[in-house]
């Protein structure tokens, strides 16, 4: 089975208390997908915890991915500005 970004993110979290919230960062970004192929995305998003810092290992750039490995709508994430 190949490593996934977002189910080690979802680990991460469920193991964070309440009040861990998404933020959007406006910096360019790259990825390389399954297919082994670089993509390059102009902003990406950071998980922070309740306390204001940032969660390791939560960088990601596809936030509907995330939705789908965490079984909720996309807009039902906490993400600020």
């Amino acid at each position: 089975m190949p490593f996934n970004h977002y189910a080690k993110i979802k680990r991460i979290l469920n193991e964070q208390p309440s009040g861990w919230y998404i933020k959007i960062i406006n910096k360019p970004t790259i990825a390389k997908n399954f297919k082994g192929e670089t993509i390059q995305f102009p902003y990406y998003y950071r998980i922070y915890n309740s306390k204001n810092e940032p969660i390791k290992y939560c960088k990601f750039q596809q936030i509907d991915l995330l939705a789908k490995i965490l079984a909720v709508p996309t807009e039902s994430l906490p993400i600020v500005n």
